[in-house]
């Protein structure tokens, strides 16, 4: 009988483990700080999370595992593939970009927004969502999505005496307690099928269950997809994202955005593709309906906002990002169908990285308009380029790069490589539903973009920005256009060698 535990690779568990330490050293720090040094606990947590990626680089050669049980070498708790690594690249950076415009909001917050207990509540969801990635047992998978989570409720009610953040904080609790309860029925079908939590037998037990426990094996597939399809945000359990996005700070809006699809998609790549990968007639299906639904709903909500109605331009990033979800669904689903999942998955995590870095660039330009008109009405980006031209340019070419139109290539790239996936996999009906998606989604996102340089309606604003805020926007800009200068980067850096 193989025994529990053995020892512990350290440096393989390093990043989120950093972010972890970080987040409790800024929580001890408040407690001795006086308020006219509380700014220094957020430039701790930017060095932190700097930190944290930075971890990353000695361990990108190879694979290395650890948690294992002594008697399987392959059934291990933590991997750091290369999988691995590019999601939590993508996690800690995108934790990075938004915490450099958390200190510019707190700051403009003036003391409404508590500074420790900020900051100890993004480390902690950062590191849970570094840990996801790595997670090679379905215990570990649904602790580390919780600690990804947990923080992330409190962070969106943490406006105090804002009754809009508190209903937001309520509703995104409420309908992800529900998602993480229905999760946690399937994990215990499949547990009680297979008799292990670990991904690596799952497979193999799954394939030899007993025909009168395969009705039972199904039914935790599809519930255990659930808590995972929520943080997706994929249609039906999209309802929380627009009402969230408005009652959260904006950082916490784009840090939702991006780190939280991060979490929900690789936590559904793990559940399918690694554990499940027998049951691709029961998911391949699902998901790609799912996909379908999500691009369709998203996109309409999208293309409904209203340019003068409050805080538009976030609901419209809101109901955006829930049609790129139904993009990045593509892929994933194709994978049940094709000869080379690896590559399949790969078209996710492509997109999702050119995601992560055009949509906090968009949200970053979203937080400076916001500073002076607080609405956040799409009417307000009328006449941007006359107060503030380069804001204007690299918000006009983030949009451009959702829109996957020239010159955001990097956009156009990851958009060829879903649909190819879907091509691939012989899925040319989802392939259909993406195109005619994507034509609807040019309508609203042009529309955007062409406001930007009308003239403005009275005398344009000018638009002062704080060092923080340059750097998420300089940061966010560069990386935009380098890579869609070199848009095979990505997919290299991308290629998950979870097989």
């Amino acid at each position: 009988m193989s025994s529990l535990v053995q020892s512990v690779d350290w440096l393989a568990i390093a990043p989120p483990t950093l972010a972890a330490v970080v987040g409790l050293v800024v929580l001890v720090a408040d407690l001795f700080i006086g308020e006219e040094k509380k700014a220094v606990l957020g430039w701790v947590s930017v060095a932190g999370l700097a930190a944290s990626a930075l971890m990353l680089l000695p361990l990108r050669d190879g694979d290395r595992a650890t948690f294992c049980l002594t008697g399987d070498a392959h059934a291990c708790s933590y991997t750091a593939d290369r999988f691995t690594l590019a999601i939590q690249f993508l996690v800690l950076g995108g934790a990075l970009l938004a915490a450099l415009l958390s200190v510019t909001a707190l700051k403009d917050a003036d003391k409404d927004l508590p500074e420790g207990e900020f900051w100890f509540l993004l480390l902690s969801s950062a590191a849970g969502a570094a840990l996801l990635p790595a997670s090679r047992d379905l215990a570990t998978l649904i602790v580390a999505l919780e600690v990804a989570s947990l923080p992330a409720f409190a962070l969106v009610g943490i406006k105090r005496g804002d009754k809009k953040s508190s209903e937001a904080a309520l509703k995104f609790f409420l309908s992800s307690v529900t998602a993480t309860a229905v999760s946690l029925m399937g994990v215990s079908f499949v547990y009680a099928t297979t008799g292990s939590l670990y991904l690596t037998q799952i497979a193999y037990k799954i394939q030899h269950v007993d025909g009168q426990f395969h009705t039972l094996a199904q039914a935790g597939v599809v519930l255990t997809l659930v808590g995972f399809a929520f943080k997706t945000a994929a249609v039906p359990f999209h309802f929380w994202v627009p009402d969230t996005y408005v009652g959260a700070p904006l950082p916490i809006a784009a840090y939702l955005s991006v780190v939280g699809k991060a979490v929900g998609f690789s936590g559904l790549i793990l559940v399918t593709v690694v554990a499940l990968p027998s049951y691709g007639d029961v998911w391949g299906p699902a998901l790609a309906a799912l996909a379908a639904l999500t691009m369709t709903v998203g996109n309409v909500g999208a293309l409904r906002q209203q340019a003068t109605r409050a805080y538009s331009a976030v609901r419209l990033l809101a109901w955006s990002s829930v049609g790129q979800a139904g993009y990045l669904l593509v892929p994933i689903a194709s994978a049940a169908y094709s000869k080379d999942a690896d590559k399949a998955i790969g078209s996710t995590v492509a997109y999702a990285l050119m995601y992560a870095v055009v949509n906090l660039g968009a949200f970053a330009v979203a937080a400076l308009v916001a500073r002076t008109s607080p609405l956040n009405r799409i009417s307000d980006y009328r006449g941007l380029y006359a107060g503030s031209p380069l804001s204007a340019l690299i918000l006009g070419f983030f949009l451009l790069c959702l829109a996957g139109l020239p010159p955001g290539i990097i956009g156009l790239f990851a958009k060829v490589t879903v649909f190819a996936a879907a091509v691939d996999a012989g899925l040319g009906w989802l392939a259909v539903v993406m195109a005619v998606n994507v034509v609807i989604a040019l309508f609203y996102y042009l529309q955007w973009t062409t406001l930007l340089f009308r003239a403005p309606e009275g005398e344009s604003e000018k638009h002062r920005v704080p060092a923080p805020l340059t750097a998420a926007i300089a940061l966010t800009a560069v990386l935009g256009i380098a890579l869609s200068g070199a848009p095979q980067l990505v997919l290299r850096f991308s290629a998950t060698g979870l097989f």
